[in-house]
Protein backbone atom coordinates (compact mmCIF):
# COMPACT_ATOMS: atom_id res chain seq x y z
CA UNK A 1 0.00 0.00 0.00
CA UNK A 2 2.78 2.24 0.77
CA UNK A 3 4.34 1.53 -2.52
CA UNK A 4 1.38 2.41 -4.39
CA UNK A 5 0.90 5.67 -2.12
CA UNK A 6 4.36 6.46 -3.03
CA UNK A 7 3.29 5.95 -6.84
CA UNK A 8 0.41 8.24 -6.82
CA UNK A 9 2.27 10.79 -5.06
CA UNK A 10 5.23 10.50 -7.47
CA UNK A 11 2.63 11.08 -10.41
CA UNK A 12 0.76 13.89 -8.55
CA UNK A 13 4.15 15.97 -8.13
CA UNK A 14 4.89 15.36 -11.67
CA UNK A 15 1.61 16.24 -12.81
CA UNK A 16 1.75 19.67 -10.45
CA UNK A 17 5.42 20.01 -12.44
CA UNK A 18 3.66 19.98 -15.42
CA UNK A 19 1.01 22.45 -15.02
CA UNK A 20 3.88 24.88 -13.59
CA UNK A 21 6.13 24.52 -16.48
CA UNK A 22 3.36 25.15 -19.44
CA UNK A 23 2.04 28.22 -16.88
CA UNK A 24 5.71 29.52 -16.76
CA UNK A 25 5.64 28.68 -20.89
CA UNK A 26 2.56 30.36 -21.40
CA UNK A 27 3.73 33.36 -19.25
CA UNK A 28 7.43 33.84 -21.17
CA UNK A 29 4.89 33.52 -24.51
CA UNK A 30 2.95 36.49 -23.66
CA UNK A 31 6.03 38.15 -22.84
CA UNK A 32 7.62 37.37 -26.10
CA UNK A 33 4.29 38.61 -27.59
CA UNK A 34 4.51 42.27 -25.88
CA UNK A 35 7.99 42.68 -26.26
CA UNK A 36 7.16 42.18 -30.33
CA UNK A 37 3.99 43.62 -30.78
CA UNK A 38 5.87 46.85 -29.08
CA UNK A 39 8.90 46.37 -31.24
CA UNK A 40 6.88 46.52 -34.33
CA UNK A 41 4.97 49.52 -32.67
CA UNK A 42 8.21 50.96 -32.60
CA UNK A 43 9.44 50.01 -35.94
CA UNK A 44 6.02 51.22 -37.57
CA UNK A 45 6.47 54.73 -36.15
CA UNK A 46 10.41 54.78 -36.82
CA UNK A 47 9.11 53.75 -40.41
CA UNK A 48 7.44 56.66 -40.80
CA UNK A 49 9.97 58.74 -40.84
CA UNK A 50 12.75 56.85 -43.19
CA UNK A 51 11.19 59.50 -46.08
CA UNK A 52 13.28 62.26 -44.19
CA UNK A 53 16.27 59.64 -42.20
CA UNK A 54 16.92 57.90 -45.65
CA UNK A 55 15.70 60.40 -48.60
CA UNK A 56 16.75 58.43 -51.87
CA UNK A 57 20.14 59.48 -53.61
CA UNK A 58 18.51 59.27 -56.90
CA UNK A 59 15.02 60.18 -58.56
CA UNK A 60 11.42 58.73 -58.95
CA UNK A 61 10.37 58.16 -62.18
CA UNK A 62 6.41 56.92 -63.27
CA UNK A 63 6.64 53.72 -65.46
CA UNK A 64 2.74 53.50 -65.55
CA UNK A 65 1.42 53.63 -62.23
CA UNK A 66 3.97 53.19 -59.61
CA UNK A 67 7.54 54.64 -59.70
CA UNK A 68 10.76 53.52 -59.98
CA UNK A 69 14.01 54.94 -58.37
CA UNK A 70 17.01 55.73 -60.58
CA UNK A 71 20.66 56.80 -59.13
CA UNK A 72 23.00 58.20 -62.18
CA UNK A 73 25.94 59.53 -61.85
CA UNK A 74 29.13 60.44 -64.24
CA UNK A 75 29.20 62.64 -67.03
CA UNK A 76 26.44 62.75 -69.47
CA UNK A 77 29.12 62.98 -72.73
CA UNK A 78 30.82 60.14 -74.49
CA UNK A 79 28.23 57.62 -73.68
CA UNK A 80 27.39 54.66 -73.39
CA UNK A 81 25.46 55.31 -70.49
CA UNK A 82 25.55 51.89 -68.09
CA UNK A 83 22.28 50.41 -66.33
CA UNK A 84 22.98 48.50 -62.94
CA UNK A 85 20.76 45.89 -62.77
CA UNK A 86 20.68 43.90 -59.04
CA UNK A 87 20.52 40.27 -57.83
CA UNK A 88 17.49 39.45 -56.16
CA UNK A 89 16.85 40.60 -52.53
CA UNK A 90 19.20 43.15 -53.53
CA UNK A 91 18.99 46.88 -54.57
CA UNK A 92 21.26 50.21 -56.42
CA UNK A 93 23.12 50.29 -53.17
CA UNK A 94 24.68 46.38 -54.16
CA UNK A 95 26.00 48.25 -56.95
CA UNK A 96 27.32 52.25 -55.63
CA UNK A 97 31.48 51.13 -55.28
CA UNK A 98 31.00 49.93 -59.14
CA UNK A 99 28.99 52.75 -59.85
CA UNK A 100 31.46 55.47 -58.19
CA UNK A 101 34.11 53.98 -60.00
CA UNK A 102 32.82 54.11 -63.56
CA UNK A 103 32.04 57.52 -62.89
CA UNK A 104 35.30 58.13 -61.44
CA UNK A 105 36.67 56.77 -65.27
CA UNK A 106 34.27 59.19 -66.77
CA UNK A 107 31.55 56.70 -67.62
CA UNK A 108 28.09 57.55 -66.84
CA UNK A 109 26.39 54.84 -64.71
CA UNK A 110 23.16 54.20 -63.26
CA UNK A 111 21.52 52.01 -60.92
CA UNK A 112 17.97 51.67 -60.37
CA UNK A 113 15.65 49.65 -57.82
CA UNK A 114 13.06 46.94 -59.28
CA UNK A 115 9.58 47.64 -58.27
CA UNK A 116 9.00 47.60 -54.47
CA UNK A 117 12.81 47.51 -53.56
CA UNK A 118 14.70 50.26 -51.43
CA UNK A 119 13.24 53.68 -52.77
CA UNK A 120 11.20 52.15 -55.57
CA UNK A 121 6.98 51.60 -55.36
CA UNK A 122 5.40 48.48 -55.20
CA UNK A 123 4.00 47.29 -58.55
CA UNK A 124 1.57 44.99 -59.84
CA UNK A 125 1.90 41.00 -60.45
CA UNK A 126 2.90 38.47 -60.97
CA UNK A 127 6.79 39.83 -60.06
CA UNK A 128 8.60 37.84 -63.32
CA UNK A 129 11.06 38.68 -65.48
CA UNK A 130 9.65 39.48 -68.08
CA UNK A 131 7.40 42.55 -67.03
CA UNK A 132 10.35 43.51 -64.68
CA UNK A 133 12.14 44.29 -68.18
CA UNK A 134 9.22 46.01 -69.41
CA UNK A 135 9.04 48.34 -66.68
CA UNK A 136 12.69 48.95 -67.03
CA UNK A 137 12.31 49.73 -70.58
CA UNK A 138 9.76 52.33 -69.91
CA UNK A 139 12.30 53.76 -66.60
CA UNK A 140 14.78 53.94 -69.78
CA UNK A 141 12.53 55.78 -72.39
CA UNK A 142 11.33 58.21 -69.39
CA UNK A 143 14.19 58.41 -67.51
CA UNK A 144 15.87 61.58 -69.87
CA UNK A 145 18.92 59.41 -69.75
CA UNK A 146 20.50 58.72 -73.53
CA UNK A 147 20.63 55.44 -75.07
CA UNK A 148 21.27 53.03 -75.99
CA UNK A 149 22.87 51.52 -73.05
CA UNK A 150 25.07 49.17 -71.63
CA UNK A 151 24.00 46.47 -69.01
CA UNK A 152 25.69 45.53 -66.85
CA UNK A 153 23.52 42.74 -64.27
CA UNK A 154 24.19 40.40 -61.08
CA UNK A 155 22.67 36.85 -60.59
CA UNK A 156 18.56 37.12 -61.10
CA UNK A 157 19.21 40.59 -62.57
CA UNK A 158 20.61 39.24 -66.03
CA UNK A 159 17.16 37.68 -66.33
CA UNK A 160 15.62 40.85 -67.00
CA UNK A 161 18.66 42.53 -68.78
CA UNK A 162 18.57 39.48 -71.05
CA UNK A 163 14.66 39.54 -71.41
CA UNK A 164 15.51 43.41 -72.53
CA UNK A 165 18.13 43.00 -74.61
CA UNK A 166 15.87 40.38 -76.78
CA UNK A 167 13.20 42.66 -76.57
CA UNK A 168 14.35 45.89 -77.30
CA UNK A 169 17.52 45.09 -79.17
CA UNK A 170 17.66 48.13 -80.13
CA UNK A 171 17.94 49.57 -76.17
CA UNK A 172 21.21 47.63 -75.55
CA UNK A 173 24.41 48.49 -76.73
CA UNK A 174 26.15 46.04 -74.44
CA UNK A 175 26.09 43.54 -71.71
CA UNK A 176 28.46 42.68 -68.73
CA UNK A 177 25.96 39.68 -66.83
CA UNK A 178 28.23 38.69 -63.47
CA UNK A 179 27.19 35.02 -61.62
CA UNK A 180 23.82 35.23 -63.99
CA UNK A 181 21.35 33.12 -62.94
CA UNK A 182 21.02 29.47 -65.70
CA UNK A 183 18.53 29.56 -67.65
CA UNK A 184 19.64 26.61 -69.96
CA UNK A 185 17.29 24.17 -68.18
CA UNK A 186 20.54 22.08 -66.43
CA UNK A 187 19.39 23.48 -62.86
CA UNK A 188 15.75 24.05 -63.44
CA UNK A 189 14.98 20.85 -60.78
CA UNK A 190 17.41 22.57 -58.27
CA UNK A 191 15.70 25.92 -58.83
CA UNK A 192 12.32 24.12 -58.08
CA UNK A 193 13.42 23.34 -54.84
CA UNK A 194 15.24 25.45 -53.89
CA UNK A 195 11.90 28.26 -54.80
CA UNK A 196 10.41 27.65 -51.28
CA UNK A 197 13.63 27.72 -49.30
CA UNK A 198 14.16 31.10 -50.75
CA UNK A 199 10.97 32.26 -50.10
CA UNK A 200 10.84 31.29 -46.31
CA UNK A 201 14.56 32.97 -46.33
CA UNK A 202 13.06 36.30 -46.71
CA UNK A 203 9.90 36.08 -45.04
CA UNK A 204 12.10 35.44 -41.82
CA UNK A 205 14.04 38.38 -42.83
CA UNK A 206 11.28 40.65 -43.51
CA UNK A 207 9.85 39.77 -39.93
CA UNK A 208 13.46 40.90 -38.76
CA UNK A 209 12.48 43.94 -40.29
CA UNK A 210 9.16 44.64 -39.30
CA UNK A 211 10.57 43.63 -35.32
CA UNK A 212 13.01 46.60 -35.69
CA UNK A 213 16.25 44.02 -35.80
CA UNK A 214 17.50 45.18 -38.88
CA UNK A 215 17.56 48.92 -37.88
CA UNK A 216 18.96 48.10 -34.37
CA UNK A 217 21.39 45.64 -35.72
CA UNK A 218 21.84 46.07 -39.33
CA UNK A 219 25.63 45.46 -39.11
CA UNK A 220 25.44 41.74 -37.84
CA UNK A 221 22.76 40.89 -40.16
CA UNK A 222 23.28 42.22 -43.69
CA UNK A 223 25.46 40.16 -46.20
CA UNK A 224 28.92 40.27 -46.00
CA UNK A 225 30.77 42.82 -48.03
CA UNK A 226 27.63 45.21 -48.49
CA UNK A 227 28.53 47.99 -49.58
CA UNK A 228 28.81 51.51 -47.04
CA UNK A 229 25.19 52.99 -48.92
CA UNK A 230 23.35 49.64 -48.17
CA UNK A 231 24.53 49.75 -44.48
CA UNK A 232 23.77 53.44 -43.56
CA UNK A 233 20.47 52.90 -45.46
CA UNK A 234 19.50 49.15 -44.07
CA UNK A 235 16.61 50.25 -42.91
CA UNK A 236 15.23 51.23 -46.36
CA UNK A 237 17.49 48.80 -48.33
CA UNK A 238 16.93 45.69 -46.38
CA UNK A 239 13.28 47.08 -44.75
CA UNK A 240 10.08 44.83 -45.32
CA UNK A 241 9.34 46.23 -48.32
CA UNK A 242 12.64 45.09 -49.74
CA UNK A 243 11.90 41.57 -48.26
CA UNK A 244 8.13 41.51 -49.48
CA UNK A 245 9.22 42.55 -53.37
CA UNK A 246 11.83 39.53 -52.77
CA UNK A 247 9.01 37.20 -52.11
CA UNK A 248 6.87 38.24 -54.96
CA UNK A 249 10.21 37.69 -57.25
CA UNK A 250 11.07 34.40 -55.79
CA UNK A 251 7.23 33.25 -56.37
CA UNK A 252 7.83 34.15 -60.12
CA UNK A 253 10.89 33.12 -60.49
CA UNK A 254 10.70 29.88 -62.26
CA UNK A 255 8.21 31.54 -64.94
CA UNK A 256 11.10 33.54 -65.28
CA UNK A 257 13.57 31.53 -66.57
CA UNK A 258 11.10 29.97 -69.01
CA UNK A 259 11.02 33.07 -70.09
CA UNK A 260 14.50 34.07 -70.78
CA UNK A 261 15.02 30.30 -72.68
CA UNK A 262 12.22 31.05 -74.89
CA UNK A 263 13.55 34.63 -76.05
CA UNK A 264 17.58 33.30 -76.79
CA UNK A 265 18.11 31.40 -79.66
CA UNK A 266 22.04 31.16 -81.27
CA UNK A 267 23.03 33.92 -82.20
CA UNK A 268 20.62 35.79 -79.94
CA UNK A 269 23.18 38.99 -79.15
CA UNK A 270 24.50 39.22 -82.85
CA UNK A 271 27.55 41.20 -82.43
CA UNK A 272 26.86 43.01 -79.40
CA UNK A 273 29.89 43.09 -76.89
CA UNK A 274 29.51 41.27 -73.90
CA UNK A 275 31.17 39.82 -71.21
CA UNK A 276 29.88 36.85 -69.05
CA UNK A 277 31.46 36.61 -66.05
CA UNK A 278 31.08 33.81 -63.43
CA UNK A 279 32.33 32.83 -59.55
CA UNK A 280 35.02 29.97 -59.32
CA UNK A 281 32.09 27.92 -58.57
CA UNK A 282 29.53 28.25 -60.41
CA UNK A 283 27.02 26.32 -62.15
CA UNK A 284 26.64 23.98 -64.88
CA UNK A 285 29.88 23.10 -67.08
CA UNK A 286 29.80 24.75 -70.44
CA UNK A 287 26.55 27.06 -69.23
CA UNK A 288 28.94 30.45 -69.18
CA UNK A 289 30.94 29.98 -72.24
CA UNK A 290 27.56 28.94 -74.18
CA UNK A 291 25.79 32.10 -72.91
CA UNK A 292 28.81 34.30 -73.85
CA UNK A 293 28.52 32.73 -77.46
CA UNK A 294 25.18 33.88 -78.44
CA UNK A 295 27.31 37.00 -79.63
CA UNK A 296 29.84 36.99 -82.11
CA UNK A 297 31.65 39.12 -79.93
CA UNK A 298 31.31 37.19 -76.29
CA UNK A 299 33.90 36.55 -73.97
CA UNK A 300 33.81 34.48 -71.05
CA UNK A 301 36.08 35.64 -67.90
CA UNK A 302 35.98 32.71 -65.11
CA UNK A 303 36.40 34.96 -61.37
CA UNK A 304 39.10 34.51 -59.24
CA UNK A 305 36.93 34.38 -56.30
CA UNK A 306 33.89 31.62 -55.23
CA UNK A 307 31.67 34.20 -54.12
CA UNK A 308 28.29 34.43 -55.21
CA UNK A 309 28.65 38.77 -55.54
CA UNK A 310 31.85 38.68 -57.64
CA UNK A 311 31.27 42.25 -58.35
CA UNK A 312 31.99 43.00 -54.32
CA UNK A 313 34.74 40.33 -54.11
CA UNK A 314 36.21 41.69 -57.00
CA UNK A 315 35.29 44.97 -57.66
CA UNK A 316 37.96 45.73 -60.15
CA UNK A 317 37.22 42.65 -62.31
CA UNK A 318 34.11 43.72 -63.10
CA UNK A 319 34.53 47.38 -63.38
CA UNK A 320 37.59 46.72 -66.50
CA UNK A 321 34.82 44.52 -68.24
CA UNK A 322 31.92 47.45 -67.58
CA UNK A 323 34.36 49.61 -69.18
CA UNK A 324 35.85 47.83 -71.89
CA UNK A 325 32.41 46.84 -73.20
CA UNK A 326 31.60 50.91 -72.95
CA UNK A 327 34.78 51.23 -74.93
CA UNK A 328 33.52 48.46 -77.57
CA UNK A 329 29.96 49.97 -78.02
CA UNK A 330 31.13 53.70 -78.62
CA UNK A 331 30.63 54.30 -82.44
Amino acid sequence: MRAESGTGGERAGHGSRLRRAARIAGRAAAVLLALAGIAYGAETVAGAGDGTRHPAPGRLVDVGGHRLHLHCEGPRSGGPTVLLEAGWGESSANWSQVRSALAARSIRACAYDRAGYAWSEPGPGPRDAARAAAELNTLLERSGETGPFVLAAHSYGGNVARLLAGRHPGRVAGMVLVDVTDASGRSDAATEQAVPLMIGQMRLYGLAARLGLVRVAGDRLLPRGTPAMGREHAAVVYGPGTMAAAVREAEASTAGIRQVRAAERPGAWGDMPVVVIAAGSAGPAGVHEALAGLSARGRYVRAATGEHYVHLAQPHLVIDAVAGVVAAARP
